[in-house]
């Protein structure tokens, strides 16, 4: 999202973590710093960090952070994050197919959990979208592709300390050392407003932070206190978190009332031009909606994405899916957010599948079929039918050992030679 670009799982993501991922390489000070961990321990690699953060201060004393709040930040952060490190240098090598990341977000279990948010929150969510007129429905749908509705801040292995993730990458990885000073800097304002205490001021590796990830410089440009309490909680306060992600939208562009985008059907042959055109343009080029409607405007502006062959599924996208880029500048994000929105409203999903090289299965037949790897001791990872890298090289180990075409597909069957054992 305007974050930059270095999140978990969507590196090219201008707001950090969630579609493009980084290819893995190693920078030359994160491998020093890893590297003197192992020769001269940790002793000696803590005692340069020290250093480092005393070096560190009048510069953040320059950029009006107070001596007090930087003390406070600063206090029991005597060390790196050597697990920041590490998942910023080794990124996943896979590159996800749409479909499996469509799977992995769009599914029976986000789609049902959101529906349930929305009547939980629902209240907040009808105010919200009358006072930025974003669809309550996409800050659903951002909201489980951030952080599963709210879940992943719960995990201690996902959310960390962000003052200390923070130093360690502007310490220790060069390639984001610009970032992450620039980051840290912003972080302790946050603190120094008072809006979070320094117990909770916690983030992703990267420093994304709260219910719907915002980095600190985006919190800073776009954090609200929609319920009143006089503090801009994003970590704590849900309606606060999705206001932000709204207030975000519609300064960015969104345009109330209108969708993000068309699934539609391509003619059987001729070629498409590149950018956006009229509604009324692409439809004298033959093309009409999937599931057989009327367009609600010729005028409206609209740009094609086949983002699986031309047998695949194809989409005029609308401005507001450019205006979800801002967010995470990723086609396949963007993508999943609309998708995974309409659901939630209640639409039906693709009248197009996916091109999969395989028989697919339910959300709770891969989580079973996790368990089965698990109970035979390919796999250690969680139970939660989302299918990753470890998933994937716990599925090829098992169709190697048994005969089987080693592509890592979560398939109908492999689970059903899974079943017989």
């Amino acid at each position: 999202m305007l974050k930059f670009i270095f999140r978990e799982k969507s590196m090219l993501r201008t707001h950090i973590f969630k579609s493009r991922f980084w290819k893995t390489a190693a920078t030359t000070a994160s491998a020093a710093a890893l590297s003197l961990l192992l020769t001269t321990g940790y002793a000696s690699a803590d005692a340069q960090f020290r250093k480092w953060v005393s070096g560190f201060r009048p510069v953040a004393l320059q950029n009006g952070i107070a001596p007090a709040t930087f003390d406070r930040a600063f206090a029991g952060v005597n060390a790196i994050d050597p697990e920041v490190l590490q998942k910023a240098r080794y990124q996943p090598e896979f590159t996800s197919p749409v479909w499996e990341y469509i799977d992995n977000r769009v599914n029976e279990h986000s789609i049902g959990t959101g529906q349930a948010m929305a009547r939980k929150w629902g209240k907040a969510l009808n105010a919200i979208e009358k006072q930025y007129g974003v669809d309550k429905n996409v800050l659903l749908a951002i909201w489980s592709m951030e952080t599963g509705y709210g879940e992943m801040m719960q995990r201690p292995d996902v959310m960390r300390d962000a003052i200390r993730s923070l130093a360690t990458l502007a310490y220790a990885d060069q390639r984001r050392a610009k970032y992450a000073r620039t980051q840290l800097i912003s972080a302790m304002k946050i603190l120094q407003t008072g809006d979070i205490d320094r117990g909770h001021l916690s983030g992703s590796w990267a420093g994304a932070m709260g219910h719907t990830q915002f980095i600190p410089t985006s919190y800073q440009a776009y954090a609200v206190d929609f319920d009143g309490n006089g503090k801009r909680d994003i970590w704590n306060s849900v309606p606060d978190a999705l206001a932000t992600a709204a207030n975000l939208l519609r300064k960015n562009g969104w345009e109330p009332g209108r969708t993000w985008g068309y699934e539609v059907v391509l003619p059987a042959s001729g070629k498409f031009p590149s950018g956006s055109l009229s509604i009324a343009e692409w439809r004298r080029l033959g093309l009409v909606r999937a599931n057989g409607r009327p367009f609600p405007s010729d005028a409206e502006k609209a740009t094609l994405k086949v983002m699986d062959g031309r047998s695949g599924p194809a989409f005029l996208m609308t401005k507001n899916f450019f205006v979800i880029k801002r967010y995470n500048n990723a086609d396949k994000y963007a993508l999943g957010v609309g998708l995974l929105a309409d659901r939630v409203a209640g639409y039906q999903g693709l009248v197009q599948d996916w091109n999969r090289p395989f028989t697919p299965i339910s959300m709770k037949e891969r989580e079973e079929l996790q368990t089965h790897l698990r109970a035979l001791g390919y796999y250690d990872g969680n139970i939660d039918g989302k299918i990753g890298s470890s998933s994937r090289k716990a599925i090829e180990a098992f169709q190697q050992r048994n005969g089987l075409s080693p592509d890592g597909h979560p398939s109908k069957e492999v689970l059903s030679v899974l079943r017989r054992r």
